[in-house]
């Protein structure tokens, strides 16, 4: 697929789809591959959190920036759930098509645009900070809707776990800019957290135990949303997003980066693809206009989300078009938030394997669009 310009994962599900049930039959999910599928979602999510920092948030929250992430989120997100309701989906699978349709996958975003040699234009950045408050505000629901799926769906339940949901989130982005703060303090003398970090790493010698502090501060993070009630990648994203090369240092950051890219791309992540690959089953959908609705409704809202909040942020219509589209890939957290909605019984298989379409879909097309709305603005 990387030849043909396309990110690795598009081959890697197709690779799971010739050799699952769907075509030769060969292999099946097995308990062995769903706990190499988990290490790969946890070490994809937190590469998705080491290429951002608590600056790309602010930044998307800045002036008018917020209309756009908010409209590249939330116009996609009502589409969804009108065309759930629609279908006359169940209101938690209605919930999460809204969901799935909404989120745009950001390591595809940051992926496309280095191809492209566009990741620190203008224009690349605002669709990076866009994409990195749509992927928070996603991941935010999705620990509302987790801990929903074990209620009785009344008006007064509902209202009593978000509202104690949106407490606990609160409570643990409280506990992460606190630490951000005091990171921020300690950062202010030249070095002093990586002179201490060097120290620590003479200490115990071994050659990869900086990674393994990092894992074991990435860990407490998880264990805490997992303990409240919210999911472990909830966690393992806040805290992979706060080490940064101020913190660690560039040399200890490039480190850190290559080796859970090395674990993550080089095995874990394309085993966690095929086996997406393996779930999804195409004689499980049977609803083929619901399947088309959710890719052109998918491909159509993003960008009008990502256009019409640019127009009113007070972009040009062909930068407000590009940013509609560089948006526009799901990629990666689609198929991760997809896959989770999949094994905690909130969608069905064939809603997964729309989905799982659509995610295919929308990843392919947007390299080729995108291309095409650079050259436009650049005219």
């Amino acid at each position: 697929m990387e030849r043909f310009k396309q990110p690795a994962l598009i081959g890697e599900i197709i690779a799971g789809v010739i050799l699952g049930p769907t075509i030769l039959n060969f292999i099946h999910r097995t308990e062995e591959l769903k706990v190499i599928s988990e290490l790969g979602v946890f070490l994809l999510i937190i590469l998705a959190g080491l290429e951002i920092n608590f600056e790309g948030i602010v930044k998307s929250l800045k002036g008018r920036n917020i209309v756009i992430s908010l409209s590249a989120f939330f116009i996609p997100f009502f589409s969804g759930v009108f065309l759930g309701k629609f279908f006359e989906l169940d209101i938690m699978a209605t919930i999460f098509v809204g969901l799935c349709i909404a989120i745009t996958a950001l390591p595809v975003s940051i992926r496309i645009l280095m191809d492209f040699g566009k990741l620190n234009s203008t224009l690349g950045q605002k669709i990076i900070s866009v994409a990195i408050f749509d992927d928070i505000l996603a991941l935010s629901i999705l620990g509302i809707i987790l801990d929903l799926k074990d209620e009785e769906l009344s008006f007064i339940n509902i209202g009593k776990t978000v509202f104690f949901t949106l407490l606990k989130l609160t409570f643990f982005v409280l506990l992460i800019i606190a630490f951000y703060k005091l990171i921020e303090r300690f950062s202010r003398k030249e070095n002093f957290i990586e002179d201490k970090l060097n120290k620590i790493l003479n200490f115990l010698k071994g050659k990869e135990s900086l990674f393994a502090i990092f894992f074991v501060f990435v860990l407490i993070f998880a264990t805490i949303t997992e303990s409240i009630g919210l999911h472990f990648i909830i966690g393992a994203f806040f805290a992979s997003m706060l080490i940064s090369k101020e913190l660690v240092g560039e040399k200890h950051l490039n480190t850190i980066h290559n080796t859970t890219n090395g674990m993550a791309m080089g095995f874990l992540a394309p085993i966690f693809f095929a086996g997406i690959g393996l779930e999804f089953q195409f004689s499980s959908i049977h609803n083929y206009p619901l399947l088309i609705l959710i890719i052109v409704v998918s491909f159509a809202s993003k960008i009008i989300g990502g256009y019409f909040g640019s127009r009113i942020a007070r972009q040009d219509k062909k930068t407000a078009l590009a940013i509609g589209i560089g948006l526009n890939a799901r990629g990666i957290m689609e198929l991760v938030i997809a896959n989770i909605a999949f094994k905690a019984g909130i969608i069905s298989l064939e809603i997964f394997s729309m989905l799982v379409i659509m995610g295919v879909f929308t990843t392919i097309c947007t390299p080729f669009l995108l291309k095409r709305a650079f050259l436009l603005v650049e005219k």
